[in-house]
C-alpha cells in the first residue's frame, strides 16, 4: 500500500517532535527547516530533507507548517521556492503555527485560488506533548478538509477540536496564550515577592499550587521557576509574539488590553535581559 506523503515546514520544538510522529505513524515524511542542521536527526529517522519549502511541498499530499510568526508563515506558503505554488490541486495546506486570523483567511484564500485546500490548525500543549502525540489541534475550516486529513492530525495528536470557519482556531489559541502569558507574568511577580520578602518559597507557592489560583500551567511553571529549569519548552520571545497577536485581537474586537501589553513587557524584559533562548519561566529573572 502506498503511503501518504506528508511535509513538515518549520523543525522548532513542535515541529521536530510532531514530524517523529509522522514518521513512527508510517507516514513518508519530507521535513524543510530554514537551519538544515535541525533536519539531519530526522533523517537519520527516515524523513527526506527538502531543499525548500516549495520541495517540500511537491508530491505531499499534505503540508504541515510550524513556524514562528505571520511574517515567517507567508515567506514559507507564498515566498520565494514556497511551499504553496508547488503543491498539487486537492492537497491540503494545514498551519499549525500561532498565527493572526487576519494572516490565516489571507492564507486560506490563497490555498483556494491554486486549488488547495486549507486548514488552519493551531495547537496546545508545548514541548512534552509534541514529543509525545498529545498535542491539542484547535481547527477551523471545512468538515470535510479535517476528516481528509484527520489521520495526519490522530498521529500526532490526542484531540481535536473544530471550531467553525477559518479564523477560529487562531482566535481561540491566541486567546488560550494570552491567558498562558498573563499567568506566567503574574506568578513570576508573585514568587519574586515571596523571595524578596524572605519566606519559606516553597511552602509559599504551595498555597498557590494547592489553592484557588492552581492550574496546570502554574504548577509546571512555578516549578521550573523554583528550580531555575529554563531548558525551553516555550521560548520567551514566542510568548511576547503571542501576546502581541492577542492583544491585536482584543484591540480588533473593541476590547483594548492593558493586561496583555502588561504581561507582553515582562516577556521583553526577559527577553532583553538574555533570556530569549530560555523557556518561559525566566521571566522571573531580571524581577530577581
Amino acid at each position: 500500500m502506498t503511503r501518504m506523503k506528508v511535509a513538515v515546514l518549520g523543525l522548532g520544538i513542535m515541529g521536530s517532535g510532531m514530524a517523529r510522529q509522522l514518521l513512527a505513524a508510517g507516514f513518508e515524511v519530507a521535513v524543510w527547516n530554514r537551519s538544515a542542521d535541525k533536519a539531519q536527526p530526522l533523517a537519520d529517522e527516515g524523513a527526506r530533507i527538502a531543499a525548500s519549502p516549495a520541495d517540500a511541498g511537491n508530491g505531499a499530499a499534505i503540508v504541515i507548517a510550524m513556524l514562528a510568526d505571520d511574517a515567517v508563515s507567508r515567506a514559507v506558503w507564498t515566498g520565494e521556492d514556497g511551499a504553496l505554488a508547488a503543491m498539487h490541486e486537492g492537497a491540503i495546506a494545514l498551519d499549525s503555527s500561532t498565527l493572526t486570523s487576519g494572516w490565516v483567511i489571507e492564507l486560506a484564500a490563497l490555498a483556494e485560488a491554486r486549488g488547495v485546500r486549507f486548514l488552519e490548525a493551531p495547537v496546545t500543549g508545548s514541548r512534552d506533548q509534541a514529543a509525545q502525540g498529545a498535542l491539542r489541534f484547535l481547527v477551523g475550516g471545512a468538515a470535510d478538509v479535517l476528516e481528509a486529513a484527520r489521520p495526519v492530525l490522530d498521529a500526532m495528536g490526542s484531540a481535536t477540536v473544530h471550531l467553525g470557519p477559518v479564523g477560529s482556531g487562531a482566535t481561540v489559541k491566541l486567546a488560550n496564550n494570552f491567558l498562558c502569558g498573563v499567568q506566567a507574568a503574574s506568578l513570576a511577580e508573585a514568587l519574586a515577592l515571596f523571595e524578596k520578602r524572605g519566606l519559606n518559597v516553597e511552602q509559599a507557592v504551595s498555597v498557590l499550587t494547592e489553592g484557588a489560583p492552581a492550574s496546570p500551567l502554574l504548577k509546571a511553571v512555578s516549578r521550573r521557576m523554583l528550580d531555575r529549569a529554563y531548558d525551553p519548552h516555550f521560548f520567551v520571545p514566542l510568548m511576547a509574539k503571542d501576546l502581541s497577536y492577542a492583544g491585536q485581537a482584543l484591540a480588533e474586537a473593541g476590547i483594548p488590553s492593558a493586561i496583555a501589553e502588561a504581561a507582553r513587557k515582562r516577556f521583553l524584559d526577559a527577553a532583553a535581559s538574555g533570556h530569549g533562548e530560555q523557556d518561559i519561566a525566566s521571566i522571573i529573572e531580571p524581577l530577581r
